[in-house]
C-alpha cells in the first residue's frame, strides 16, 4: 500500500496530476484546493497517499496534510460516500470548517458540497460525530506536538509558544507546516 510520495510533478490537470518517483510516474487523484496550492511543474512535492483498490482499478488520492487525508478515509467508510464525493467535499470545505460544521451541526455548510443533499448531510452529522475528533482535541495535539518538537530542537518554551500561537492562527493545521513556518520565525527572530 502507498502512503506518501515525493517526487517531480510533471503535470497538473483539473482534477489529478502525475507525480514523477524514480521514473514511474504516478496518477494521483487530488482536491481541487491542493491543485492550488502546488508549486509549478518540475518542482518536488510531497503527498500523503490513500491507495483504494477497487476489483478493477487501484486509485491513488493525494493530500497535503494527514487530516485532509483522514477525512477522506473516514467519509469513504460511510456508506453512500464514494471517493468523488469525499473529494468534491474537501475541494469545497477546508477542514477546519469541515470539523466545525460536523460539531455545531450545520447541514447548511455541508448542502454547498455538490452532490450532498440534506438528508446525506443529517447522516454525515450523525455517523461523523463520533469517528471525528473534536476541534479542541484537533488543536491541543496539533499544538502540543509542535511544541514539543520545538522545545526538544531547543528553543525556550516561551518563544516557542509565542511563535506557535502567530502561526497556528494564521490558519496552519498539519503539524508538519506549523513546524517549517515557525522555524523559519524563529529563525529570523534570532530566537
Amino acid at each position: 500500500m502507498i502512503a506518501s510520495l515525493r517526487g517531480r510533478l510533471i503535470s497538473k490537470r483539473p482534477d489529478s496530476l502525475i507525480v514523477d518517483v524514480n521514473g514511474v510516474g504516478y496518477g494521483i487523484q487530488v482536491p481541487l484546493t491542493l491543485l492550488s496550492a502546488l508549486p509549478g511543474e518540475n518542482s518536488e512535492v510531497f503527498l500523503y497517499i490513500h491507495t483504494h483498490v477497487r476489483e478493477d482499478a487501484l486509485q491513488l488520492y493525494g493530500f497535503r496534510a494527514e487530516d485532509e487525508k483522514r477525512i477522506f478515509t473516514t467519509l469513504i467508510g460511510i456508506s453512500g460516500i464514494g471517493p468523488k464525493t469525499a473529494l468534491n467535499l474537501l475541494s469545497t470545505i477546508p477542514p477546519d470548517k469541515f470539523y466545525n460544521a460536523i460539531n455545531s451541526e450545520d447541514v447548511d455548510v455541508l448542502c454547498k458540497v455538490p452532490g450532498l443533499g440534506k438528508k446525506t448531510a443529517h447522516r454525515l452529522i450523525l455517523e461523523l460525530r463520533e469517528k471525528l475528533p473534536s476541534i479542541k482535541e484537533r488543536k491541543d495535539t496539533i499544538y502540543d506536538d509542535a511544541l514539543s518538537a520545538l522545545v526538544n530542537l531547543g528553543y525556550k518554551k516561551n518563544f516557542a509558544q509565542e511563535t506557535l500561537e502567530k502561526v497556528y492562527s494564521s490558519g496552519i493545521r498539519d503539524v508538519e507546516t506549523l513546524l517549517r513556518e515557525s522555524l523559519k520565525y524563529l529563525t529570523k527572530e534570532g530566537k
